[in-house]
């Protein structure tokens, strides 16, 4: 029997401004810690092309992983927003953010969290997590962008 882990919503569009917004703010500050999952357990069995390290090595192979996500992540907008998830076995752990870009007309599934200890001034406590940024195991719809203009 398999258990639930996640709860999934659509954020309103100026709530995924407003996160985007302090994202581009944590990142520009220069005293926030990307961490970035360039291995993961679950992509023991998984088509290497589907995975992080691939995925980072075929789209930025010749810059340092954590300046590419710092530029791509600050590249985000509302319209590339597909949901919120929060991982109920992680209460205390903020939610995380799905996003969908195209690189060279490849879907690609970006999925990160944001601990901000203070959002007047990310402090050196203030981490992104990524957990994905892997080309997409299934081709992207139109409606899985609630916020993308047509």
């Amino acid at each position: 029997m398999s258990k639930i882990t996640e709860v999934k919503r659509k954020e309103s569009k100026l709530e995924v401004q407003t996160y985007i917004d302090r994202l581009k703010y944590a990142i520009k500050s220069g005293s926030v810690t990307i961490n970035f999952q360039k291995d993961r357990n679950v992509d023991q069995g998984r088509n290497k092309k589907y995975t992080n390290r691939y995925t980072m090595g075929q789209l930025f192979p010749d810059e340092d992983e954590v300046e590419a996500l710092k530029r791509e992540l600050s590249l985000l907008t509302v319209e590339e927003y597909i949901e919120t998830v929060k991982d109920t076995r992680f209460p205390k752990r903020s939610e995380m953010r799905v996003f969908g870009k195209q690189y060279s007309g490849d879907d690609v599934y970006i999925k990160i969290r944001v601990e901000l200890v203070s959002i007047a001034h990310a402090s050196g406590d203030s981490f992104i997590m990524v957990m994905s940024f892997h080309y997409s195991e299934w081709d992207f719809k139109e409606s899985d962008f609630p916020y993308k203009k047509v």
